[in-house]
């Protein structure tokens, strides 16, 4: 069975997953949503992402150290420094943590993993690596984490490029906060 590349991460109602102002505080996780993305990281076995979001996600890397740090953030800890990941990135000359810097392309890059046996997921997180992904139809998997703000322009979940892609709904989930999860199969 081929491995999934799967496309996940919290947006704005109007479609971004950073503001005009380079913030993202309005998309704060509840211990709700929070357990829900602890559950996707369980089944994910790689991690690529760009430089951007590898530096928000350094974080994690020793927030174990954080003596105010709760339970679930410890377990979301403990799953993460785990977790094999993948920096593209022509700036960065080194990672830290269970990562290393992409030596080829992104393309070549899934490839080889997909190549590689388990049963576990690709995740792929941020826009400007996903957008190249998609552009190679390499997504499987669009898992929106939709937040019931508006704000008004910024970095784009989806990428802005002329290609049409059908999808099929698998999943949704209503979470207390009114964030709604959205789980589309990309269709071949």
């Amino acid at each position: 069975m081929t491995r999934k590349v799967i496309y996940s991460m919290n947006v704005s109602l109007d479609g971004y997953i950073v503001g005009p102002d380079g913030t993202f505080d309005w998309s704060e996780p509840d211990e709700e949503v929070f357990r829900h993305f602890t559950d996707e990281l369980r089944q994910t076995d790689v991690h690529l992402m760009g430089r951007r979001l590898y530096e928000t996600m350094l974080y994690w890397e020793t927030a174990d150290q954080d003596p105010s740090l709760d339970e679930p953030g410890r377990e979301w800890t403990a799953l993460w420094k785990a977790l094999p990941k993948v920096v593209f990135s022509t700036t960065l000359s080194a990672v830290e943590g269970n990562a290393r810097l992409a030596s080829g392309g992104l393309a070549a890059e899934i490839e080889r993993l997909r190549a590689e046996p388990g049963g576990g997921e690709i995740a792929i997180g941020g826009a400007t690596l996903a957008a190249e992904a998609a552009a190679s139809d390499l997504i499987d998997e669009y898992r929106a984490m939709v937040h019931p703000v508006l704000v008004g322009g910024g970095v784009p979940f989806f990428p802005r490029h002329e290609r049409r892609v059908d999808l099929e709904l698998v999943e949704t989930r209503t979470f207390g906060s009114n964030v709604v999860h959205l789980r589309h199969r990309v269709l071949r």
